[in-house]
């Protein structure tokens, strides 16, 4: 797509800008509002797998999609997401409880997964790798701006509205971006030499299945020991080994090995898997503290989260900026990836709405300046023909540490907070008090951590009660949040470690010029390595 002009550059942008919004927004809309639909749809100890089955079934979708648009052309991918994802999305909204919501969840998974490895590719196909930075601090902005609305904007809805309307109102908006792509994207040629890897792809699916369900049961629903999340693992080993001895002998395989001995990529996804594993498992904990310690509503929720995504709106575009520029881009992860470290470390220990909002800000500006630059290192380090696959390995590892992470931090989750409610009851004596059978069917609700989440219901349920045992429920809601606070603090304690790991392996990360060209150095043509050179900066050719 180098031929295309400047104008119809920004125009395909444009409708690739509306498609990822669509996307983004449909997201961080329901982030603050969870808590309320789970408590609604009942199933807390499934919270998790709302996350976990989105993000299983998008890093699936996401590495498939990355060789098959090599092949094919980006333009099919981006318009088959976003029909995905407008299903799932619709079908969500009629969710009768948590399971039809997971399922669901899963479909808008599918449609997520294909439009971001379509989308990214879609820039590496249109910039050369120095222009990229700009645009991918512009795709962060747009990303941040969908989380600057969409939490207040959920959470106004869910207090206002039927929930069901977080998923339904901004299919319009899908509609739209499905026509932009649909008429605006330029369509590109197959490559007739390309088989259509069909081997890998159902091996490499096998080996994601068994190791995400794997991760996201155990804890949970079964022991990490326990002779069923074992079998996962072992399955997945074996699946693995399979699909390597496959990869190696396939004619265009969907998952080349070559790109991991490339150390630049290698290092970069595994970075990207670290930090998102920390990242995503830690922030959709949040909301959390936000309405069930500080039992703020789910529309002032989401005016806390609102500095981190106006930092990151910021951050990102000047970041962007800066790096096509200079050329540079690892001094901008060494500097914004500490921020995050220390915004993680003040979630830890917030003990107030506006400590939140710190955490936030330093968490936000860390983001802008760390978050573009691993895509970049990847598209940069391989060539044009495997843009596609190199990309979608980058959202391949993204995807599964988030989705690991979020499992295991919800173990984290899980078995602290039954710990330190244990504790707590045994430091009160509450087993050797003897209550009548009417009041112990009183107080039961008040000995579950979900009731923190529906504020309302919360209101309600105390409302009912004989004065003659209100401060006793009361005292059982402060264990109740105080139990909740401290398991979060394990929670995001585990977060900052993974993400220190994350900024220790950024120093590994070799960093190589960004080319000015869609083309590899060694597939340049005399006349176009002479023009580059004449045109470097402060390095004029000496005769």
């Amino acid at each position: 797509m180098e031929d295309l002009t400047h104008k119809r550059k920004v125009t395909i942008m444009i409708a690739i800008l509306v498609s990822m919004f669509f996307s983004a927004i449909n997201q961080t809309i329901v982030s603050t509002a969870m808590p309320r639909i789970i408590a609604i749809l009942g199933g807390m100890d499934l919270y998790s797998w709302v996350i976990t089955i989105y993000m299983l079934t998008s890093t699936i979708a996401t590495i498939l999609v990355g060789k098959l648009s090599d092949i094919y052309g980006r333009k099919p991918f981006i318009l088959m997401g976003i029909v995905f994802f407008m299903i799932g999305s619709f079908l969500s909204g009629l969710s009768g409880d948590i399971y039809q919501l997971i399922l669901y969840r899963g479909i808008q998974g599918v449609g997520a997964g294909i439009i971001m490895a379509s989308i990214f590719s879609a820039i590496g196909d249109l910039f050369a790798p120095r222009e990229r930075g700009k645009w991918t601090g512009v795709m962060m902005a747009v990303f941040g701006f969908s989380s600057v609305l969409g939490p207040p904007l959920g959470g106004w809805l869910v207090d206002h509205l039927d929930w069901k309307w977080l998923f339904w109102i901004f299919l319009p908006l899908g509609i739209v971006a499905f026509a932009l792509i649909l008429f605006l994207f330029p369509k590109t040629k197959r490559r007739e030499s390309e088989k259509i890897d069909y081997l890998g792809s159902l091996f490499l699916s096998l080996t994601l299945i068994p190791m995400l369900l794997g991760f996201s049961l155990a804890g949970t629903k079964y022991d990490w020991g326990s002779p069923e999340i074992l079998g996962l693992f072992g399955g997945a080993a074996v699946f693995l080994v399979v699909f390597i001895l496959i990869e190696r002998k396939a004619h265009s395989p969907v998952l080349p090995l070559d790109l991991f001995r490339n150390d630049i990529v290698t290092i970069s996804n595994v970075i990207g898997f670290i930090m998102n594993a920390g990242m995503m498992g830690t922030l959709i904990y949040l909301p959390f503290f936000i309405q069930g310690v500080e039992g703020i509503s789910p529309t002032y929720s989401g005016y806390v989260t609102m500095p981190m995504s106006i930092a990151l709106i910021v951050l990102s575009g000047i970041t962007g900026r800066w790096i096509t520029k200079t050329g540079k881009y690892k001094r901008f992860a060494l500097i914004g990836m500490p921020f995050m470290v220390v915004g993680m470390i003040i979630m830890a220990y917030m003990n107030g709405v506006w400590m939140a909002v710190v955490a936030m800000i330093v968490f936000g500006i860390g983001m802008g300046m760390g978050m573009p630059v691993f895509s970049l290192t990847v598209q940069n380090a391989v060539s044009p023909k495997d843009l596609g696959v190199a990309t979608a390995s980058s959202q391949l590892f993204r995807n599964m540490g988030g989705t690991i992470g979020v499992a295991v931090m919800g173990t984290i989750m899980q078995v602290s907070l039954t710990n330190h409610l244990e504790e707590a009851a045994k430091k009160s004596g509450a087993g050797q008090v003897q209550l009548d059978p009417q009041m112990a069917e009183q107080l039961a609700p008040f000995q579950n951590p979900e009731l923190l989440l529906d504020q309302p219901k919360l209101a309600q349920l105390q409302e009912m009660l004989p004065a003659t045992i209100q401060p006793m429920v009361t005292q059982m809601v402060e264990t109740l949040r105080d139990a909740l606070a401290s398991s979060l603090t394990t929670v995001f304690l585990s977060g900052a470690a993974l993400l220190a790991v994350a900024v220790i392996l950024t120093f590994f990360l070799r960093e190589i010029p960004l080319r000015t060209t869609n083309k590899m150095p060694e597939e340049e043509t005399p006349k176009e390595k002479l023009l580059k050179m004449e045109t470097a900066p402060h390095k004029p050719i000496v005769e």
